[in-house]
């Protein structure tokens, strides 16, 4: 099939969304017969459309009455444009694989000559909620678990990842990587630093000064390491409004900066570092490292011991630092409600974790 790169939501048509859906299967045979734009969003990267469908008398198959479709604009910034990451996320990377927390994808496409994509999948608004919104339950926590376990697990070892192009980060990748966000730490050092506990202006700048290193010298043996999603914090999980599962994550949209082959478990680090409150943090860390863990040893992984898992938890979690102070890279950033609690409850965790002495002399 020809598939036709949306532009903007505008260019949406009954024929359009019948081609799709036929395609996909969800619809065996008929067409749409109409559709409701139900709710639109302008964001700065993307625009997001809600669909509501009606089908023609004796159409048959899945039929999906409510349709979400994303157009993004990839070159919005001249100097980090996004990559093809999310159509590969929903067409490619996990495609056939059972158990993976994505939801329905009916088309993903992308044009390198208009640099823009779209995605059309389901529609979770009337089953589900962002998890930034609702208290995130040690239920959120297991099922996100054992689904970014199932991910992992795929593309797990530098063998399966080289076979499709993919490498574990060089260490330039990794200095670029933390270069990011270094501006960022030295701009909040220099205007915050009364807002933060009296030792953790000197644990910012040891991290700077010592983590990358450790982070370069665990490269060196790949087993951990898979690709990752990069960006699973709550505004990008959703979760049921009513019951605990099934759980989504959605928007794996890196930069050409981000790391995006990792250790695996960074993606939960990444949550529970950055995502979630520190008594929250606290009260899941353990059980969702051990049923992560358990979890890729039911797909396969029998040669990650729960020793290295911890111990690459830990230095992962050192990296909410570096996700905290990226946001001022460019002066203090204005949305300080949203940075400098995530900076805080990246300290905590490099404190309670004790993540210095991965990184100090023994």
């Amino acid at each position: 099939m020809a598939v036709k790169v949306i532009e903007s939501i505008s260019q949406v048509t009954l024929d359009w969304l019948t081609t799709v859906l036929l395609h996909s299967g969800a619809l065996e045979n008929g067409a749409v017969d109409g559709f409701e734009i139900l709710a639109t969003q302008e964001r700065e990267l993307s625009s997001n459309a809600s669909l509501k469908l009606t089908y023609k008398a004796g159409s048959s198959g899945e039929l999906p009455e409510r349709l979400f479709l994303k157009v993004v604009n990839m070159q919005y910034d001249d100097d980090e444009p996004l990559l093809s990451s999310e159509v590969d996320y929903y067409t490619r990377d996990y495609q056939g694989v059972e158990g993976v927390p994505i939801p329905r994808c009916y088309q993903a496409a992308l044009s390198e000559d208009l640099q823009r994509y779209h995605i059309l999948m389901d529609d979770l608004s009337q089953t589900h909620i962002g998890a930034s919104k609702k208290p995130f339950t040690l239920e959120h926590g297991l099922a996100l678990a054992k689904g970014l376990a199932t991910m992992h697990a795929h593309w797990w070892d530098e063998g399966r990842l080289r076979q499709s192009g993919k490498t574990i980060p060089s260490a330039q990748v990794i200095e670029r990587f933390v270069g990011i966000a270094h501006p960022g730490a030295d701009h909040i050092l220099q205007c915050c630093s009364d807002e933060l506990a009296p030792h953790w202006s000197r644990t910012i700048r040891e991290i700077y000064e010592h983590h990358p290193q450790a982070l370069i010298e665990r490269t060196q043996h790949p087993n951990g390491f898979t690709l990752i999603h990069g960006d699973a914090g709550p505004w990008n999980i959703f979760v049921p409004i009513k019951g605990d599962r099934p759980v989504y994550l959605i928007d794996r949209a890196p930069f050409d900066w981000s790391l995006t082959t990792w250790l695996g478990v960074y993606d939960l680090a990444y949550l529970m570092i950055t995502g979630l409150g520190v008594d929250t943090r606290r009260a899941l860390e353990q059980p969702l490292l051990r049923r992560y863990h358990a979890c890729l040893v039911e797909q396969g992984v029998d040669n990650y011991s729960w020793e290295q898992l911890y111990e690459d938890y830990r230095l992962m979690a050192a990296m909410g630092v570096y996700i905290a102070t990226e946001w001022c890279r460019g002066g203090i950033n204005p949305y300080k409600d949203i940075w400098m609690p995530m900076l805080h409850q990246a300290l905590t965790a490099v404190d309670d974790l004790e993540c210095s002495k991965l990184w100090r002399p023994k």
